[in-house]
């Protein structure tokens, strides 16, 4: 039997290099090979296999929001969801996080975008339950929506282009405030949508999607994670597993009455590292992405032979 655990951990290799380079080569827009293979949907990739195997839905970038009938109760009172977003805004409440706490969308602080946490893979944030309570109520008789929040991106403000860890869920996006011009819009695997006030669009945000807002006007929309249809009852349960354990743990906080999710607490000492990184790596790229793969390299040595 011990001769054959290098047999074992490198069919385990060959089962994550297959799956990445299943999700490298599903769309049509693609990273480039050396980000691809530190990006995070590499490490995810045999689990988002698994989504996709037994998912109920085509594989398209966009899917008609007719196939979540759910989510009409979201665009029957979208004006009330817009009333509770604009007081947020008014008040300073759609922010950046002012502390490391924030991992999922901490890079996104830096081009502009800002959010507010209605509820993520549970109940709603207490912040949420005070401030909105008739969104965070209409949230709560959606059992397939797992995550919520308001987003806004200001005028010249830009996502850059990645792709969502997980292929458990799909995206959902109300537009509440947004200029209604073409200039303010997403692209997922190269096609854009403009947003609109009182429309939707659900899109799979596990293909490589970018936004920019290029008009003169911010926009602010309701954002939701709507769990993936399977078409298996052993997927679907290994979804709620995956949902419920590691998605929940990122979980990040409006205010101190929320709670802050076991990765989140990691971040803080994470983001040190990074930051020290970041540093190597404006002083020597080669000297950065050379001490990369001596590390990550060392590792996969010694796990598979160790």
């Amino acid at each position: 039997m011990p001769h054959d655990i290098p047999y074992i951990k490198l069919s385990i290799v060959a089962i994550f290099v297959a799956s990445t380079v299943y999700v490298h080569f599903r769309g049509r827009v693609r990273l480039r090979f050396f980000r691809q293979l530190m990006d995070h949907s590499t490490f995810m990739a045999p689990i988002n296999c698994l989504m996709y195997m037994f998912s109920r839905l085509p594989a398209k970038p966009y899917l008609p929001v007719a196939g979540f009938p759910e989510l009409k109760l979201l665009q029957d009172h979208w004006q009330d969801i817009r009333a509770e977003a604009h007081l947020l805004a008014e008040a300073g409440e759609i922010k950046k996080s002012d502390k490391y706490n924030d991992a999922g969308f901490n890079s996104f602080f830096k081009t502009g975008w800002t959010r507010f946490h209605l509820k993520w893979y549970g109940d709603a944030h207490p912040s949420a339950r005070e401030l909105c309570p008739v969104t965070t109520e209409l949230l709560q008789r959606i059992p397939s929506v797992k995550a919520a929040m308001f987003a806004a991106l200001p005028p010249g403000g830009r996502l850059v282009t990645h792709r969502d860890p997980f292929a458990g869920s799909v995206r959902y996006h109300l537009g509440l405030v947004t200029p209604n011009d073409d200039r303010c819009y997403i692209s997922v695997d190269g096609e854009r949508y403009s947003w609109r006030d009182g429309q939707g669009v659900i899109f799979d945000e596990t293909y490589l999607h970018y936004a920019e807002n290029q008009s003169d006007q911010m926009r602010i929309i309701l954002f939701c994670d709507v769990e993936r249809p399977l078409n298996n009852p052993l997927a679907r349960w290994f979804n709620h597993f995956i949902s419920h354990t590691l998605i929940r743990a990122a979980a990040a906080p409006n205010s101190d009455t929320d709670k802050t999710g076991g990765i989140n607490k990691l971040f803080a000492y994470v983001q040190q590292v990074r930051l020290f990184g970041k540093r190597i790596k404006a002083r020597s790229r080669f000297a950065y992405y050379g001490l990369q793969w001596l590390i990550f390299g060392g590792l996969f040595v010694w796990w598979i032979f160790g």
